[in-house]
């Protein structure tokens, strides 16, 4: 039997509750079909907006880890020149603008962590004009070495205009080397020459 003859046996109430059924299917399936695909598009597009959130973080990190690096090698390139002596250096910045120094001491290093040292000069200078000694100062400041001012004890002479008792102490920061991997011993080396290797 055919689904025609079948539709045909059906009573007028029987057929007009298909026709009810079939309808409400219908308009279902008209529903459900734009309902269906615009859920999926939005959550296609809240996949998209992450993926694009998450590419912009990614590009902002990049720039963030790109600008890092540059002053890391910035630091470093500063860091693998180290400053002169101190003394020295200090008694070149001086003589620059015709000043002198009377004299210096310098104090112990400082360890700063595994990979620095501070090494500090403290210099006293006597009669000492005030454009002298910022021009000395700038000229220290703009060396190029990781050396910084780190103390600084103006006073006026009496009686005497622009002369001052300058107490300078002056610091430079050196970065010790990376640790070089220890070089296998020598298997027949007498014992004498391992312990002087070792002081």
């Amino acid at each position: 039997m055919t689904l025609r003859e079948r539709l045909d046996k059906l009573e007028p109430r029987e057929r007009r509750l298909l026709t009810i059924l079939l309808g409400f299917l219908a308009v279902g399936v008209l529903l459900l079909v734009p309902i269906g695909l615009a859920s999926v598009a939005s959550s296609k597009r809240t996949e998209n907006q992450e993926m694009r959130d998450l590419l912009q973080s990614i590009y902002e990190a990049s720039g963030k880890v790109n600008e890092r690096k540059a002053q890391r090698d910035a630091l470093l390139a500063r860091y693998a020149r180290p400053a002169p002596p101190l003394a020295g250096f200090i008694e070149d910045a001086a003589k620059q603008q015709g000043l002198a120094a009377a004299e210096s001491q310098d104090r112990p290093d400082v360890p700063h962590g595994k990979k620095y040292t501070e090494r500090v000069t403290v210099v006293k200078m006597h009669r000492i004009g005030m454009l002298g000694l910022a021009k000395m100062l700038e000229r220290v400041e703009s060396s190029g070495h990781p050396v910084a001012v780190t103390r600084l004890n103006i006073k006026p002479r009496a009686g005497e205009p622009d002369s001052y008792e300058v107490e300078l102490g002056i610091s430079a920061f050196d970065r010790k080397g990376d640790p070089q991997p220890a070089s296998p011993a020598p298997a027949a080396a007498p014992a004498g020459d391992v312990e002087e290797e070792e002081l």
